[in-house]
């Protein structure tokens, strides 16, 4: 497998250096930062300082997926998410992700400039989200949730954890591709914190080294979720240690991006845990 994801002017080298995704969630009511960039301009200039602070993506949406929440219309989505993927697709030359489960905003998001789809539904919700994708030529991240937003956390269960989230990756690889999207362009993400218990999520970051068996490049979210707050007995704003603990965690144990709010500090996590995978501390910056 290599890791290395290329298309239109873009190249993400996933085999040199761990990839940072930065989150700009332009919502009212997000788990994490709780609507500070819900205004155009606001989201513009932390998107902008993201990508000054070492992002190498920046994912951009429009819907919280907290846990309970509840869904948005298409239109409303778009009216928060377009402007400004618009205005910063202007400033920037970081592929912008545009974190969506319904085809209409992702084809307006891709025609205003976003380069990515991020799909937590894995192509589930939307049938017509595949080949929006395989027509724009695009990478498309597809994560594993048990249920929806609104019911993933009501006593989540499996027989097999590892198993059951790998075949289900696997099954929406194989859909994404029948779809037509290259399978070169597909990243899966194995879902911290979208149906799983506090320990679930500590045990696929444990066993992160089984998914290498789907031979895509793994994105992993751990930023500012539950189960840190549960370790350490700290609100969402005051996970910053716990959440670079977990995201150590995660790219020692193989993942090749991982997705935070806090990108200053993930990007010096990520490069003293590079640099301690290669056995080297002379990486080109």
């Amino acid at each position: 497998m290599n890791p290395t994801l290329t298309w239109g002017r873009h190249r993400l080298d996933l085999g040199r250096e761990t990839h940072i995704m930065g989150v700009l969630n332009v919502t009212p009511d997000s788990f994490s930062d709780g609507g500070r960039y819900f205004q155009t301009e606001a989201a513009v200039r932390q998107g902008i300082r993201m990508v000054r602070e070492g992002a190498h993506i920046i994912d951009v949406g429009g819907e919280s997926t907290r846990p309970f929440s509840e869904a948005v219309s298409s239109r409303e989505e778009m009216e928060r998410v377009i402007p400004v993927i618009k205005a910063l697709s202007r400033k920037i030359d970081r592929p912008i992700s545009i974190d969506t489960t319904k085809a209409d905003v992702a084809e307006a998001a891709l025609d205003a400039g976003a380069a990515i789809v991020n799909d937590i539904s894995a192509l589930r919700f939307d049938a017509r989200l595949a080949a929006v994708a395989a027509g724009a030529g695009v990478p498309v991240v597809l994560m594993h949730m048990k249920g929806t937003p609104g019911d993933m956390q009501k006593n989540p269960g499996y027989g097999n954890l590892i198993s059951e989230i790998i075949d289900f990756l696997g099954e929406a690889k194989g859909r994404a591709a029948a779809a037509g999207v290259r399978e070169d362009l597909i990243v899966l993400d194995p879902g911290i914190g979208f149906g799983k218990t506090f320990d679930d999520n500590l045990r696929i970051i444990r066993g992160l080294s089984a998914f290498s068996a789907l031979e895509s490049p793994l994105l992993l979210g751990p930023s500012n979720k539950a189960f840190i707050g549960h370790i350490l007995d700290r609100e969402p704003h005051e996970r910053d240690t716990g959440t670079m603990a977990a995201v150590a965690a995660c790219v020692l144990n193989g993942a090749h991006l991982v997705r935070v709010h806090n990108v200053k500090m993930a990007v010096e996590t990520v490069r003293v845990i590079d640099a301690v995978k290669r056995g080297t501390v002379g990486i080109e910056q």
